[in-house]
């Protein structure tokens, strides 16, 4: 997944500085864009995800129009170091009032960062989202699960028409079906390739777990350009006698496959857009604010929230009785364990894994797609309640918790390892969508 940039220069033509430059960022930008022969500003070249300026000088003013023409972002990295130089602000700040989309980053990491975006951009134009379910909201907790949104046509609607992802709805009854007539035999050979911890589990439901992550595989196979895979795994858990977690994280690890719990594709195609531009850890999990009170607590079956300065600015995360689905590369601990929630199978299995402590990112695309929400937070510690539905759950600290319950968009939410808020400016402008911070 590589954008492909074309330089351009001036009628003044290409001097030293100019060729210099462009061998620079051939290696810099190696991993992350194929930058075409330099051409005349005004040539066109099929194929493109956004001019690059090597060098950008007093013409620039003069040659708004065919800057223009091209339709098409405008990066300028001029520096020896990657980055913008500090006298082209002049240049950048005329060049926006004439309405182009201009990025001018001031650190190599995000001029990676904006061409991972426009990498992801073009190669999301065709890709799939793979999700397996038959009668969405109407089995387990149907009074909760009826209510979301990532199940409406509309939902995958917005996210064709802003993205070209198509959502592939499959039978997850057939998948299931399929992941039990695997023969042990052939999960426990899977097995023996993978070092993974495991606590506590029985071996019929490591089995079940590893055949679910064959009956996948399988599926995934069948496809071309699969960004990311989900599954209504609670709503309709009668369907199976596991659940997909081990999946999820055998998927990223070997195919580098993303993941949507609960078939939840808004919170899926928000990972993408955090993951593929920052090559940074990445999760979806439940927030539980404690301004939320006793609705919160019930949900997760605890007495009350850790004893903490300024609880109003805290929040609980929580999903499926531990943290959330975090795959080892990203994990500072992991461990297979048997299942917590009551509504899923006797047999299936949970995660318990955590992120490192310290800053995170919260981050939301919204229903219609065209906007997100961000917040910064940090990682505090994590929290065990015994005989909950959080055994083990994250303690994070947020700037404003009043603004946080106010803007969120959803109980879901996706973790960016790091404050990312400053660079997830730049690839909100990629895909023409609006951020809001909290």
């Amino acid at each position: 997944m590589k954008a492909t940039l074309l330089p351009v220069y001036f009628a003044s033509g290409m001097d030293a500085e100019y060729r210099e430059q462009v061998l620079r960022l051939r290696e810099f930008l190696r991993n992350e864009a194929e930058i075409t022969d330099p051409v005349p500003l005004g040539n066109v070249v099929p194929g493109v995800d956004a001019l690059l300026f090597p060098q950008v000088l007093g013409e620039a003013y003069r040659s708004v129009a065919a800057i223009q023409a091209y339709r098409l972002p405008v990066l300028i990295v001029t520096s020896p170091f990657g980055t913008m130089n500090m006298w082209d602000w002049e240049i950048v700040t005329y060049l926006k009032a004439q309405g182009l989309s201009v990025f001018a980053p001031y650190s190599l990491e995000l001029t990676k960062t904006i061409v991972r975006a426009l990498a992801l951009k073009r190669h999301a134009q065709g890709a799939k989202f793979l999700v397996f379910q038959d009668n969405p909201g109407e089995g387990m907790q149907a009074e909760i699960f009826k209510r979301f949104f990532w199940w409406e046509e509309e939902c995958r609607k917005n996210i064709a028409e802003t993205f070209g992802i198509e959502v592939v709805v499959k039978s997850f009854r057939e998948l299931a079906q399929k992941a039990q007539g695997i023969p042990d035999a052939a999960a426990s050979a899977e097995w023996q390739q993978w070092d993974i911890p495991v606590a506590g589990v029985p071996e019929r439901s490591l089995w079940s777990a590893v055949k679910m992550y064959l009956a996948l595989r399988e599926e995934l196979e069948k496809h071309e350009n699969v960004l990311g895979m989900g599954i209504n795994c609670l709503n309709e858990s009668f369907f199976s006698d596991t659940t997909p977690c081990l999946a999820w994280d055998m998927l990223f690890e070997r195919y580098g496959i993303l993941w949507a719990c609960e078939a939840d594709i808004l919170s899926l195609l928000t990972e993408c857009l955090m993951y593929f531009p920052f090559r940074a850890p990445v999760m979806m999990t439940n927030i539980y604010p404690f301004l939320m009170g006793e609705a919160a607590l019930r949900h997760e079956r605890i007495e009350r929230f850790p004893d903490v300065p300024e609880p109003e600015h805290h929040a609980l995360l929580a999903h499926c009785g531990y943290f959330g689905i975090v795959p080892r590369p990203f994990a500072q601990s992991f461990c297979v364990r048997r299942k917590v929630l009551r509504i899923v199978d006797e047999n299936a299995i949970a995660l318990d894994a955590r992120l490192p402590e310290g800053s995170v990112t919260l981050v939301k695309l919204h229903p219609s797609c065209k906007k997100m929400v961000a917040a910064w937070g940090n990682l505090e510690g994590y929290v065990q309640y015994p005989g909950s539905d959080c055994e083990n759950g994250a303690l994070l600290r947020v700037r404003d918790g009043y603004r946080l319950v106010e803007g969120l968009y959803s109980h879901h939410v996706c973790l960016l390892g790091g404050a990312r808020i400053p660079e997830l400016r730049s690839v909100a402008r990629v895909f023409g969508l609006e951020l809001e911070e909290l």
